[in-house]
């Protein structure tokens, strides 16, 4: 923090606050679960920011994961590396706009002249930490040729003599690929130059998915240690596997009961989502359905829950496998059943498109209307599909 010249010692002035900090402890931990380091971090309590005070915006974007998935793809049908890179203290670089004050953390002393410390660069905790800094990585990565994607905010994209290469960004994680080796590895050199980073060459772990190549060139995406961990976390990890994510001899209606079960349903969804949104689409649609039951749920919800415990525990080494072909395919498909809600009789859209045989985007959404046909479901269905398409 000293070297990047993050705190000035200051005299608080008068009507000004500060705000507190703690020392937060964490092990950092490889993709195969091994600790890596001990980190150390200094984190600004900004729950007790005031808005238009000491910070105004705050939100900031990461990549999604449909980029990142696609990315993946086409980069293993062209052949092409995939670098990842990690920022150490990523939010240390960027420059405070507001004027934020803070108390002197525990284990930091000065002169008896000052009686806290003004922030010149953020630090992780305050609400505008992320925006500053994503703004930092914006204007630099800009700044070197790089242009943004009109699809995606984290995707940057840099043509050179026939070439190309991609820089995708969550937060501190950065993954470059691209068709020269020598555009990566000038990109790589021009990051280090703005950046203290860690590189850790060939990408094998990434947001908590594992990147597993195949004889074939293929890529798998699967998240085998994740599901590990919330099969742990719920009592789940000695179930018994099913076949499938839904029984579909059973029908979920929601309940007006006063009572609701006494388990963590709401948490276990979330987990779930999680799952879904990265690599999991086949339990996109069990996940959608369970979460119509948030505000309510009974015992009959928590066993669909569990359902969806016990189908992961058989495919927890199943991915997403994305193979070389000929040629780049790329096709979309949707569908919808019809009054499939006993409640509202309301239906329900699903949709998936996919690239290289496997999917790269899918959703599972209860339409907002009823539909008085089948085929005006369908419509519907297809509407949604052609927005994501596009």
């Amino acid at each position: 923090m000293r070297l990047r010249g993050v705190f000035r010692a200051a005299k608080l002035p008068n009507g000004q606050r500060a705000i507190g900090t703690k020392w937060v402890f964490k092990i950092k931990c490889k993709a195969d679960g091994s600790i890596e380091k001990y980190k150390a971090r200094l984190v600004a309590k900004g729950f007790r920011q005031k808005y238009g005070i000491d910070y105004t915006e705050t939100f900031s974007p990461v990549v999604k994961y449909v980029t990142l998935r696609m990315v993946i793809a086409i980069s293993k049908h062209f052949g092409w590396p995939i670098d990842q890179l990690d920022v150490v203290t990523a939010f240390l670089y960027g420059v405070m706009k507001e004027q934020v004050f803070c108390v002197i953390p525990e284990g930091v002393e000065l002169d008896s002249t000052f009686d806290c410390l003004e922030l010149v660069k953020s630090i992780y905790g305050l609400k505008q930490a992320s925006r500053v800094w994503n703004e930092t990585f914006d204007e630099y990565v800009c700044s070197i040729g790089f242009q943004v994607s009109d699809f995606d905010p984290c995707l940057y994209i840099k043509t050179s003599d026939g070439h190309c290469v991609f820089i995708l960004v969550y937060v501190d994680d950065v993954l470059v690929t691209g068709s020269s080796l020598e555009l990566i590895a000038q990109t790589k050199n021009d990051l280090k130059t703005r950046f203290e980073m860690t590189d850790s060459g060939k990408c094998a772990f990434v947001l908590g998915i594992e990147l597993l190549d195949g004889e074939d060139g293929s890529v798998t995406l699967c998240q085998r240690r994740y599901v590990d961990d919330i099969l742990k976390r719920f009592g789940m990890d000695d179930c018994k596997a099913v076949a499938s994510p839904v029984d579909m001899s059973s029908r979920l209606v929601s309940s007006d009961a006063t009572t609701k079960v006494d388990a963590p349903f709401r948490e276990a969804v979330g987990a779930l989502m999680h799952l879904t949104t990265a690599t999991c689409p086949d339990i996109a649609f069990a996940v959608g359905y369970v979460s119509r039951f948030m505000e309510n749920p009974q015992e009959e919800h928590w066993v669909a829950v569990k359902r969806i415990f016990r189908y992961l525990q058989g495919t927890k080494t199943h991915g997403i496998c994305y193979k070389p072909s000929a040629r780049i395919d790329f096709r979309g498909y949707s569908d919808a059943d019809w009054a499939g809600d006993l409640t509202d009789r309301k239906s329900t859209s699903g949709y998936t498109f996919m690239l290289l045989g496997a999917p790269v985007s899918w959703g599972s959404k209860k339409q907002p209307s009823v539909s008085l046909s089948t085929s005006e479901a369908e419509y519907i269905a297809l509407s949604l599909a052609i927005q994501e398409g596009k």
